[in-house]
């Protein structure tokens, strides 16, 4: 991965603790148990793809392991979607992490489409 990359798992990493921190609200504030589950679960998998991805020992494994994020970034946008129209996510926790998850998606999306062009 190159230097101009490590943006991606930065910023998967703040996305993955928000996530968590999320989770640990919802389950304790609103007492719901299922979808913030698994909103944790994709919410987090993000990084832990780009960190898979990083350690790739080909370019279709480094490209493999984006596409994964990718779609895991995508699964967490609905399921955020989801707890924000049942009113387990407030308007302003929702918007920040939709934001977040937007541009994780932008990233991933520019990273994957180079494996396009090469």
């Amino acid at each position: 991965m190159k230097n101009d990359d490590n943006i991606i798992k930065t910023k998967s990493r703040d996305f993955a603790i928000k996530t968590v921190l999320t989770y640990k609200w919802i389950t304790e504030k609103k007492h719901e148990f299922v979808m913030s589950k698994q909103l944790l679960r994709c919410g987090t998998s993000i990084g832990a793809n780009i960190a898979e991805a990083v350690r790739g020992q080909t370019k279709p494994d480094f490209f493999a392991k984006m596409n994964i994020a990718l779609k895991e970034a995508s699964e967490t946008n609905y399921w955020l979607d989801i707890l924000h129209a049942t009113a387990y996510l407030p308007d302003d926790l929702f918007n920040k992490l939709n934001v977040h998850c937007n541009e994780l998606i932008r990233i991933l999306v520019s990273i994957t489409k180079k494996q396009q062009t090469n």
